[in-house]
């Protein structure tokens, strides 16, 4: 028996990313193919597309139910949260996360899938409203408190972190 997706546009790392959503039937959580729109603590790169754009489609993703399984395309989530704690140090739930995914990988595990309701909570480009992260990017050289503008001050910042 097949399964039938919802297919996405996110565009933002590539000009034609998509993303696939599948809602089962048998009351399991829905799941998300993502790709490299969204990481598990971050985002991918922007390639060909805008801050804008990724804006566009980590909020798309985002307004999907929480506990909506996140199927990205790489395991980069510790270096992500390394990242996250830095923009956002006083975030105890990434706090707890980070502690949470430091256990697994120690282990051997992987820290996917993550869940749309974590993302919300710890992944700070799709938090880029939230005080702490806009203070951060202000202080990295945002232009304005704009979320877009957060966002693109946050992505520059991340493909230079260390």
């Amino acid at each position: 028996m097949g399964c039938r997706f919802e297919v996405i546009d996110v565009p933002g790392h590539t000009a034609g990313h998509i993303a696939y959503f599948h809602t089962p039937t048998n009351g399991d959580a829905p799941i998300l193919f993502c790709g490299d729109t969204l990481f598990s603590g971050g985002c991918g790169r922007l390639f060909e597309g805008t801050p804008a754009q990724m804006h566009a489609s980590l909020s798309a993703l985002a307004a999907l139910p929480g506990n909506t399984r996140v199927c990205c395309a790489h395991e980069y989530t510790l270096s992500n949260l390394k990242f996250a704690n830095t923009v956002e140090p006083l975030n105890n739930d990434l706090q707890a996360y980070t502690s949470t995914c430091q256990a697994l990988r120690a282990q051997g595990l992987y820290t996917l899938p993550s869940s749309i309701d974590v993302e919300r909570r710890i992944n700070p480009f799709m938090r880029c409203a939230q005080p702490d992260v806009v203070k951060a990017a202000l202080a990295h050289g945002a232009a304005s408190s704009s979320e877009v503008e957060v966002l693109a001050t946050l992505r520059e910042w991340k493909n230079n972190f260390r």
